[in-house]
């Protein structure tokens, strides 16, 4: 009864999730470094696809005008402009706005570097496109926006959400599930730290057809073992959760390299940032095992070829993916 409880909230679930793509978090990046004085060396990193880009444009306060020549580049699946600004009276307690973000789905993290030393951060979104700088910096607040920016990446995440979803199937909860989901976060948050570090480097792309497949390996061990065949994942499932976690942790690390996050960031940033990616991690865990403990409650009879239908679906959907981010690289 138990299983096919398990199976009838994956039902649930994937159709909730049925015409959602798989995720890329990449938002717009915008960062200012006081050189001197007045004088700001900005970088302006946004999000783009082969010759077409956002059309968002940052809105500096109006006492600051640029000054040289804007070099421009592309790389990888982003665009991006180097200029300096002079802002005579600094920017604090002044205004820094987005053009053009409340007709978008994304965001743009804003970061300031002072010369005292001092930073500031926040993430401007498509109903808040614009912040007052304030006049002293908080690191409580910047990890706040590092903390529920983790949390939005990976509720954001379908794959890897569903990566999870296939998990929960797999082990069927207990003693198993919590040494798997245990395993699955110790290793992506080894590989998230390396590379956000820069201690390793791995293209993007690779990395999110991987995952794909990881989703793939999974739903058709679930089926292995409605057949009743055994296996090691069967077994041990934690074993593949912790190798799979290793490339997963890639792809969160990814979401925050693309947007032109800097290689060394401050510790407090990437500390908050993993404490988000796992705290929405956990959130997601306990809302579907409390769906599943619901539905102990609701006796709806289904015929048993339905307990195929979630990991064929979860299945299906992963190899979509797979064949569209290699078609891609």
């Amino acid at each position: 009864m138990r299983r096919r409880l398990t199976f009838k909230v994956a039902l649930v679930m994937l159709a909730l999730v049925q015409n959602v793509s798989a995720h890329e978090v990449r938002p717009a990046y915008l960062e200012l470094r006081q050189t001197d004085g007045g004088m700001y060396a900005v970088l302006w990193k946004v999000p783009a696809i082969g010759e077409m880009r956002l059309s968002i444009h940052p809105r500096f306060p109006e006492n600051c005008k640029p000054v040289g020549e804007v070099t421009s580049y592309r790389g990888g699946d982003s665009y991006a402009e180097h200029l300096n600004i002079a802002c005579p009276g600094g920017l604090n307690g002044r205004t820094i706005a987005i053009d053009g973000l409340a007709a978008t789905m994304t965001d743009v993290l804003v970061r300031i570097e002072f010369t005292d030393g001092t930073t500031w951060t926040q993430r401007l979104k498509p109903s808040a496109p614009a912040a007052m700088i304030p006049k002293t910096a908080s690191r409580l607040q910047t990890a706040g926006v590092y903390l529920k920016l983790g949390v939005e990446h990976i509720l954001s995440g379908v794959d890897h959400l569903m990566f999870v979803l296939a998990l929960i199937i797999l082990t069927r909860g207990g003693w198993k599930l919590v040494k798997t989901v245990t395993a699955f976060t110790l290793s992506h948050s080894v590989t998230l730290t390396a590379a956000t570090l820069g201690f390793v480097h791995v293209p993007q792309r690779p990395v999110e057809a991987v995952i794909a497949l990881s989703i793939v390996f999974v739903a058709a061990e679930i089926l292995r073992m409605r057949r009743g065949i055994k296996s090691i994942t069967a077994s041990a499932p934690w074993m593949v959760a912790f190798s799979f976690g290793l490339i997963h942790g890639l792809g969160f690390a990814g979401g925050l390299s693309d947007a032109g996050l800097p290689a060394l960031h401050i510790p407090t940033a990437l500390l908050f940032f993993s404490l988000g990616v796992e705290s929405g991690h956990f959130l997601f865990i306990g809302v579907l095992l409390s769906l599943i403990a619901l539905a102990r409650r609701v006796r709806i009879p289904f015929p048993r070829w339905t307990e195929l239908v979630p990991p064929y679906a979860i299945g299906g959907v992963a190899m979509f993916w797979v064949i569209q981010r290699l078609t891609a690289l």
